[in-house]
């Protein structure tokens, strides 16, 4: 497996090493043991999620609050998604910033998001079906989000605006700027 770096610290694309030949394909997709050798984080995961969604569908920005914060490896076993992760944590050097990565089927890459950050994807193939590992199980009492268009973060979706399908919940978060207000009293 190889461990890429990106600009926010601590989030990580893995591009686990893959066998092929004419019978098709093995890899491993995750091994404890190797993944904090080469990435020096140390996760237990405790929960696999999976979700289906078509073409145009945004979820997210999403994250669990301390002390039930999670960080995630994420990737697409079919189709085609864009996935982000944002820095909220308010003390860092990058708080605001985001990285995207186009996550496929076919290249097995995957993404690591720490604790402390917001994490959304958009699918941009006619259907997905995305998995992820988390290291906290869910808690609905600590959910969060941020505004999937909040202005400040100005995320390219790679979707046109006219095609993007929100739940009902994912239409209504706050932009990052409203939740520092908020948990520092300011509201």
């Amino acid at each position: 497996m190889e461990v890429i770096k990106t600009e926010i610290p601590g989030v990580l694309i893995v591009e686990p090493t893959v066998y092929g030949d004419e019978r098709g394909y093995f890899f491993e997709s995750f091994n404890e043991r190797e993944f904090r050798e080469k990435s020096g984080f140390k996760v237990h995961f405790v929960q696999d999620n999976e979700s289906k969604s078509c073409y145009g569908v945004v979820r997210g920005l999403h994250f669990q609050r301390p002390p039930h914060a999670q960080s995630k490896l994420v990737r697409v076993v079919k189709g085609e998604v864009l996935d982000v992760a944002v820095d909220i944590r308010p003390n860092s050097a990058t708080f605001g910033k985001y990285v995207a990565v186009r996550l496929t089927a076919e290249s097995h890459r995957q993404f690591f998001i720490p604790k402390g950050l917001a994490h959304g994807f958009s699918v941009l193939s006619d259907e997905a079906v995305f998995q992820y590992k988390c290291d906290a199980f869910y808690n609905p009492a600590s959910e969060g989000a941020v505004a999937w268009d909040d202005p400040d973060l100005a995320i390219d979706w790679h979707l046109p605006k006219e095609s993007i399908i929100l739940s009902e919940k994912d239409k209504h978060h706050p932009m990052l700027k409203e939740l520092v207000e908020r948990k520092n009293g300011n509201d």
